[in-house]
């Protein structure tokens, strides 16, 4: 919940992927608020909505100003949009975004609504973005894993053949920000300072990862509210940092048992790297290589903004964007909905 990435893509929507420039803003701490309020109580908030779109048509006109280009140099934007509930079992989950509004704001054709397609044909609706992942990775030496920290961790692993198997691992950044947020009335921990002056409480830890979810097999995924935090609260504040940072790392650890064979190589993205503890854990946790993207010239600042990007080609196109190796989706599916920007009337087409 930091605040919004844009990113330019130069894509096939298959094979071909030129990034370029990008950048991101955070959230001011009332919007932050507001949209972890309309998250808590997941009710889409009109006015919320309609803020956070604004904002986002905000952002693009930034990134423009930096290319020093104009609307007219971009052909579709990919809007995901800010997630305020994800429950697949129930054929649930809704993103806050208004795609016709942005449309109207830019000038440009938008696609949002990615996730509900998945989820209705009986998908886990995340992870999305490892068929980016695949594009971007093709090069690299496999079986490759990259792993995203944002609010919740997910695993994109690579191997031999093309293959592609992704899931949610477990906690990601959600946990610990929200714990830091409740002590301190910080935002998260950062850089990981707090985490690196405490100690792990192995006994919580064992508690924590109980949770029913890692005896699941993959494809699985979650929502940010899923882990309870009140097996750390009688923790002190670096204790506990330390705690819910080796939550996140062997959360992932065991996930390597539903992998086919074990990466070679951690590729880390998302706010997660930033945080010296988390990586220490996993460096120590996984017992191989973890590096951030940006050792293979990536920004992992953008990969997100870039992935969505991808997608939203691959929607128009009608090409997937799951697989059943990704969310459990019974076959490849497309999905997305389009809202093209034609002057005074919009087209609005659900893929």
């Amino acid at each position: 919940m930091d605040g919004i990435d844009a990113a330019f893509l130069k894509t096939d929507g298959l094979c071909h992927v030129e990034a370029g420039e990008a950048i991101t803003v955070p959230y001011t701490e009332d919007l932050r608020k507001q949209i972890s309020e309309v998250v808590t109580s997941c009710k889409v908030s009109k006015t919320i909505e309609e803020l956070v779109t604004v904002i986002h048509a905000e952002v693009i006109t930034q990134l423009l100003n930096k290319k020093k280009s104009s609307s007219n140099e971009i052909d579709l934007i990919g809007f995901h949009g800010h997630t305020i509930y994800h429950n697949p079992d129930i054929r649930k989950t809704l993103q806050i975004g208004d795609g016709e509004l942005l449309a109207k704001l830019t000038g440009v054709d938008v696609v949002c609504d990615f996730r509900s397609n998945d989820v209705m044909h009986g998908g886990q609706g995340a992870p999305l973005v490892p068929l980016y992942h695949r594009a971007v990775a093709s090069q690299l030496a496999k079986p490759l894993a990259i792993l995203n920290l944002g609010g919740v961790a997910n695993i994109t692993w690579l191997g031999h053949e093309d293959e592609l198997l992704a899931f949610d691992t477990g906690p990601g950044n959600a946990l610990l920000d929200d714990f830091m947020n409740f002590r301190l009335g910080e935002k998260q921990d950062t850089g990981g300072k707090m985490a690196l002056s405490g100690n792990v409480d192995q006994s919580i830890l064992a508690t924590l990862l109980e949770h029913p979810y890692f005896s699941q097999n993959s494809p699985k995924s979650l929502d940010r509210n899923e882990f309870d935090l009140t097996p750390v609260l009688k923790l002190s504040q670096a204790d506990g940092a330390a705690t819910l940072c080796a939550f996140t790392a062997e959360a992932v650890a065991k996930s390597v048992v539903l992998l086919p064979e074990p990466p070679k190589l951690w590729l880390v993205t998302g706010g997660g790297r930033y945080n010296l503890a988390v990586m220490r854990e996993l460096t120590s946790r996984l017992g191989t290589e973890v590096k951030p993207v940006e050792d293979v010239g990536w920004d992992g600042d953008a990969i997100e903004a870039q992935a969505f990007g991808y997608l939203a080609l691959r929607s128009v196109k009608g090409l997937p964007l799951s697989l059943p190796s990704t969310t459990g989706v019974p076959s490849p599916t497309s999905g997305g909905v389009l809202h093209r920007f034609v002057h005074k009337y919009h087209d609005v087409h659900r893929i």
